[in-house]
């Protein structure tokens, strides 16, 4: 038995070795697995919803689109005139965000007390207000209040246009608190639409939640056919990149793609432009979350919402990987870009 125990040794030895040869290919090889690996299919649409939102712009116009691009809504937004022609630049930020901008009367009257010739003036001069300040004439109009009848809608017919009322009324102009906004958003069917309107603090509040919604049950915000009033998918066409513009005094730029969607997570693109050095600030939405981030140096606020970051000598591309958790629609948003 002396004499064997040192083969025994050696054996035993040589099987610790191999084991550890073979455990750590096995884990070179789960790590090329999950580097090659396929990534799960992004969620697909059984139906589409239309958002809308009355009586802009306002002059919380800017925040509510902050809001939806963050959660990469596109919706359609019923305008005033008269609040048109007062902040054109508003109405061009709509339809930079990618929303569709629609006709909601000039001065939000009660129009079914009108006669026929004050009703044509009253959406021909929106439309051209529309018009002139966006380069978009409305293929859409909503009487105010939802008051209609036969000589408006003929009225609105005769302009291009076709009447959209609602299915779903979110309330929010009752003094709906956030979670009854959103609990009136879930009853939403494919091809409905919802009345929201501009300007209101719990409905831009509600706006993550009743995405989220939408998303469990495999709707998705789509566009009001001008033929049928329904929702649809949209045209085909997609928002802008996020882009900041050039700070006051200086030169620095930030453009953000999302090249790669999956299931759970999503990768961002962020293009500096105007500044070798530079600093950006970039919102995320809860509960999302930054997992991977590449071509630059990060720190975030106490929330782990807002991420700041500064180049690293790595070019002006940076990326960042981010897990939905659930929320599959938002999407980052471009708050700052310095140079320096």
């Amino acid at each position: 038995m002396s004499r064997l125990f040192p083969r025994t040794a050696l054996w035993s030895r040589r099987l610790r070795a191999a084991l550890a040869v073979l455990a750590t290919a096995v884990a070179m090889c789960g790590v090329v697995l999950a580097a090659t690996s396929t990534p799960s299919s992004a969620a697909t649409c059984n139906g589409y919803v239309g958002l809308t939102f009355d009586d802009g712009p306002t002059g919380s116009t800017s925040a509510l689109l902050n809001v939806l691009r963050a959660n990469g809504v596109r919706a359609t937004m019923f305008n005033v005139g008269q609040n048109v022609q007062n902040n054109r630049s508003a109405a061009q930020a709509q339809v930079a965000a990618g929303m569709w901008v629609a006709n909601h009367s000039w001065n939000h009257a009660h129009m079914t007390s009108m006669s026929q010739a004050q009703m044509q003036s009253d959406l021909s001069q929106t439309s051209s207000a529309i018009q002139s300040a966006t380069g978009s004439r409305p293929v859409l109009f909503r009487p105010p209040y939802g008051e209609t009848n036969s000589t408006l809608q003929s009225v609105a017919s005769s302009l291009g246009m076709r009447q959209v009322i609602w299915d779903v009324d979110s309330q929010d102009w009752n003094g709906a608190s956030v979670s009854q906004i959103v609990a009136n958003a879930s009853r939403l069917q494919a091809g409905q639409v919802i009345l929201m309107h501009d300007g209101i603090q719990n409905t831009r509040d509600a706006i993550p939640q009743i995405v989220a919604n939408l998303t469990s049950r495999n709707l998705c915000p789509g566009m009001i056919s001008p033929s049928t009033g329904r929702a649809v998918a949209p045209d085909g066409t997609t928002p802008p990149p996020t882009t900041t513009p050039p700070p006051a005094g200086g030169s620095c730029t930030a453009t953000a793609t999302t090249p790669n969607v999956w299931g759970d997570r999503y990768n961002t693109s962020v293009t500096v432009s105007g500044a070798s050095t530079w600093t950006v600030v970039v919102a995320i939405t809860s509960p999302q979350r930054v997992t991977t981030i590449w071509n630059g140096t990060a720190t975030w606020d106490s929330s782990g919402t807002v991420m700041t970051m500064r180049s690293n000598g790595s070019g002006n591309t940076f990326g960042f990987t981010t897990m939905t958790n659930g929320n599959s629609s938002a999407r980052p948003q471009i708050r700052s870009c310095t140079s320096g």
